[in-house]
């Protein structure tokens, strides 16, 4: 067989054509197999009734915050108004099912989704337009206006939104698919799941397209974008659709495991708050940072509202703080210690996290006493001043307790301090240490 070598320059580029080929992503394919083991065995290591209703409520969360990413981190689009194409993708399916259930609609249950994905692009094909004329702070408000504009519509049309009760309907009908009649949780997981999976590798693989390349640089430079002949406006209204599709199919399996969907909240602007708030503190500007947001809004939403009523309170700090200290989200944070550990530094700075962390334990101990207290003393105040945190009783009416509180929030503050000064010297001279590593790499 003839090589490269021995062709002539004018038959070299069909050479090349015939004998390039492009060796397998092993990584990628390590992960995304990773992915579904996970999703596969998730319910066989968590068997308990809220275990499972969590983790499908983590598998539609997922196609929501990611398909709202599509819009915040890939196109540097600020909605206010992402839960109306969920919320209206949950509607719809909802009479797509009483409609099935009642012979009118040949439609099976594990087609559903798609309905509600389609309703949502319908909605996102209407509205995008008009939302997408502007950009930045402008579409922001655009947004917002639509979100209270259908949250209003919730309550003047109860024939379709049900009014406050909402409306309810029954999943089991028609015949069984391959026995299956998703009547069991754990059989609305799998659906979930499976949904969750091929929406997960459709979002990603959307990333890679012209159109996903393109909504980059709108983002980052809409002037040279519109300079080299792409319309910004017609490249947002796109991807705003394509959002869309993906936030029906969340709504509609949202629906599909509750057996119920409610009239305003379903798409109130909270709701949207909620997909905005979860997605940064993810980390919007990394594609598996929506996933990340997505566990930690059901495990706030769920577990952490069952254990404070001033979870909203904590989570508005958190939020406080992440913007503050880490814009790009956890996701930014793992990278950032991936990096480290490449380069063998992560070890050695081991000891300053446990420092740091050990520090800010204190110091949200002592805050988090002082807010119980408050909030036993505005809410519960007649079941007495006494109450229990983390195994220690309190008197919210007792001066000692507060000065105990306090003392142990300043204390955690001031130790924070130092040990964030000492974090930030040893951070810095690691950072020069791998900027070294890296030049002589390439020197050589």
């Amino acid at each position: 067989m003839r090589t490269t070598s021995s062709l002539s320059p004018a038959a070299a580029p069909d050479a090349t054509r015939y004998y390039r080929f492009k060796p397998l992503n092993v990584g990628r394919i390590v992960i995304w197999s990773l992915f579904a083991i996970a999703l596969i065995a998730a319910p066989r290591l968590f068997t308990s009734g809220l275990a499972l209703t969590m983790l499908s409520q983590i598998g539609y969360a997922t196609i929501i915050c990611l398909s709202y990413n599509i819009l915040l981190g890939q196109g540097g689009m600020l909605s206010f108004g992402h839960a109306v194409y969920t919320g209206l993708g949950s509607f719809i399916t909802v009479h797509a099912i009483n409609m099935a259930g009642a012979g009118q609609l040949p439609i099976p249950l594990w087609l559903m989704p798609l309905v509600g994905g389609l309703a949502g692009m319908f909605f996102a094909v209407l509205l995008g337009f008009v939302t997408t004329k502007k950009s930045g702070t402008t579409f922001a408000m655009i947004t917002l206006g639509i979100g209270e504009l259908v949250a209003s519509m919730a309550l003047m049309f109860p024939e379709f939104f049900g009014g406050e009760g909402g409306i309810t309907t029954d999943r089991v009908y028609g015949q069984p698919f391959f026995g299956i009649t998703f009547g069991p949780a754990i059989q609305v997981y799998y659906l979930i799941a499976a949904y969750c999976f091929v929406c997960t590798a459709a979002m990603y693989a959307f990333t890679g397209t012209p159109l996903g390349r393109i909504l980059n640089a709108v983002r980052d430079n809409p002037e040279r974008v519109e300079f080299i002949g792409y319309n910004t406006q017609r490249v947002r209204y796109f991807a705003f659709i394509i959002a869309g599709f993906f936030a029906g199919i969340g709504g509609a399996l949202a629906a599909i495991n509750f057996e119920i969907v409610t009239g305003a909240d379903s798409v109130s602007v909270v709701r949207s708050g909620g997909y905005l708030l979860f997605t940064f503190l993810g980390g919007a500007t990394f594609f598996f940072g929506p996933i990340i947001g997505a566990v930690l809004l059901v495990l706030a939403s769920v577990l952490l509202s069952e254990l404070s009523k001033a979870w909203l309170l904590y989570l508005g700090l958190v939020f406080l703080f992440m913007v503050m200290y880490a814009p790009g989200g956890i996701a930014s944070l793992i990278m950032m210690n991936l990096r480290l550990a490449r380069y063998g530094k992560l070890r050695g700075i081991v000891g300053a996290y446990l420092a740091l962390g050990g520090t800010a334990l204190v110091a949200v101990l002592g805050a988090a006493a002082m807010i119980e207290m408050t909030y036993h003393l505005q809410l519960n105040a007649a079941l007495g001043p006494r109450l229990e945190f983390l195994g220690a009783t309190l008197d919210a009416r007792s001066v000692a307790s507060w000065f105990g509180a306090g003392f142990v929030l300043a204390t955690g503050l001031g130790l924070f301090e130092l040990c964030r000064r000492q974090f930030l010297r040893q951070w810095g001279e690691i950072q020069e240490e791998i900027e070294h590593e890296i030049k002589r790499g390439e020197a050589a």
